[in-house]
């Protein structure tokens, strides 16, 4: 049996393309290899959203191109960098023998039977009544608790800093019909929480309204837990709020990216609300589901930003106090807004770097400060989790609270089988997880 070795960056829809490629592969006499050493194909699925992604992949190429060279091993290159670059990539590496974009994920076999006689580029976007999602194959699943369902693809919003358009596409929509049986499928298999994913994902239009997908997926036997990822504020419908409030299997956990805490900085970004706007949404949240942990994006160093726009940001923060946040350095992408205008004129003036990264350590810091606070007030708690597997050390199991919160629990497996939703009580709070003693296992109504 031929090995393909699949090496995964960026986010959980390139983590779900890179599965559904291995299980086509699968389908045409190729197994999984645990290391690149032993692969015949070597695949690299890539991510463009920022600009460490894409030198990440320049600098394991070398490796993975001494290993093509001892093993003749094919040399693929998949995802948004190869959909972004195209023949280019392709000159700049010789050693590559093909790369292919996002809609072509499912022409996989045929592309390797082509790469035996040509080097090429295959990045062509099929259109949307064309465009069919990769089934999960269940069996894949099966022993884990968890899983991605991939309910819509691509992005049609215009933000200023943003390469997915480009690289993703339109956006396309899942049937409802389909996504509901794949939830089903893989709650047969023995999972028990599925988290429904896509580019925007609360845009979804397949048959029914995204909150309409949420109680349909909440229905299915079996699953105990549903999540999601991630999302647009504009999207964050009455209706979606309405979810929170009253579908329990729904967790309280929502993703929703702010990137600024300033109105101009929000506008140059083409971000289509303001701070007051992003506020209501939040505060609805709250009100419909207290409790829910709420996290959020920041770019740091847009170009313009000024100190009092940082502070903004900063400002927004404390007010919002979010559980986590993703924050990064303004990173200019290929082909987008911001790069085209960065320097034109005195509100598009790049922000020096040095700056930059002063404002970013400040900001991870006030995070860092709230996190820990919000981790504090789970002591002495009772949360359930649900039992992931084993943790980093090897030792203890670990688990997450509906709220999205890491928790290590000190018990076997037998005590803590993965799957299982348990009763703990905080006794320990870190900078970034909890750790609870085993109470009792709690019931859940399937």
């Amino acid at each position: 049996m031929r090995k393909v070795f699949v090496h995964t960056f960026g986010c959980q829809m390139n983590e779900v393309d890179s599965q559904r490629m291995v299980e086509l592969l699968g389908r045409h006499a190729w197994g999984r290899a645990a290391r690149a050493e032993e692969a015949d194909l070597i695949l690299l699925n890539t991510c463009a959203i920022r600009d460490k992604a894409e030198q990440k992949l320049l600098s394991v190429l070398g490796r993975y191109r001494a290993i093509k060279a001892r093993r003749g091993a094919v040399l693929a290159v998949a995802g948004c960098v190869a959909q972004q670059e195209k023949e280019r990539l392709l000159k700049l590496v010789p050693a590559i023998d093909f790369v292919f974009g996002p809609d072509n994920l499912a022409r996989l076999p045929e592309l390797l039977a082509r790469a035996g006689t040509e080097r090429f580029a295959e990045t062509g976007w099929l259109d949307s009544e064309e465009y069919l999602f990769p089934a999960a194959e269940p069996e894949a699943a099966r022993g884990r608790a968890t899983a991605f369902v991939t309910a819509m693809k691509g992005c049609d919003n215009a933000c200023a800093f943003c390469v997915v358009p480009q690289t993703r596409g339109r956006e396309v929509s899942r049937p409802f019909t389909e996504v509901v049986a794949e939830c089903a499928a893989l709650a047969e298999v023995g999972v028990r929480e599925v988290t429904l994913i896509g580019q925007n994902v609360n845009s979804y239009r397949g048959g029914c309204s995204f909150a309409g997908l949420l109680r349909r997926v909440a229905a299915v036997p079996g699953i105990a837990r549903v999540r999601f990822v991630t999302s647009h504020p504009h999207d964050l419908s009455d209706e979606l709020v309405a979810v929170f409030r009253d579908q329990p299997r729904v967790m309280g956990y929502f993703h929703l990216p702010v990137q600024a805490g300033s109105d101009p900085v929000l506008a140059r970004m083409r971000r289509d609300y303001t701070v007051a706007e992003y506020l209501a949404r939040h505060d609805a949240l709250l009100a419909a589901r207290p409790g829910i942990a709420i996290t959020t994006d920041f770019i740091v160093g847009f170009p313009g930003e000024t100190e009092e726009d940082f502070e903004a940001s900063l400002a927004l923060l404390r007010r919002a106090r979010f559980d986590n946040s993703y924050a990064f350095a303004f990173s200019p992408r290929p082909h987008t807004a911001a790069q085209r205008r960065m320097g034109s004129a005195p509100d598009w003036l790049e922000v020096p770097r040095a700056v930059t990264s002063a404002r970013l350590d400040r900001l991870l810091a006030v995070q860092g400060a709230i996190t820990a606070e919000r981790l504090r007030a789970e002591l002495g708690r009772e949360v359930e989790i649900l039992v992931e597997g084993t943790g980093e050390d090897g030792l203890r199991r670990v688990g997450r609270t509906p709220e999205n919160r890491l928790v290590h629990v000190d018990a076997s497996e037998a005590e803590a089988p993965t799957g299982a939703l348990l009763t703990v009580r905080v006794i320990r709070a870190g900078q970034a997880s909890l750790t609870g003693e085993l109470l009792a296992r709690a019931q859940v109504t399937r």
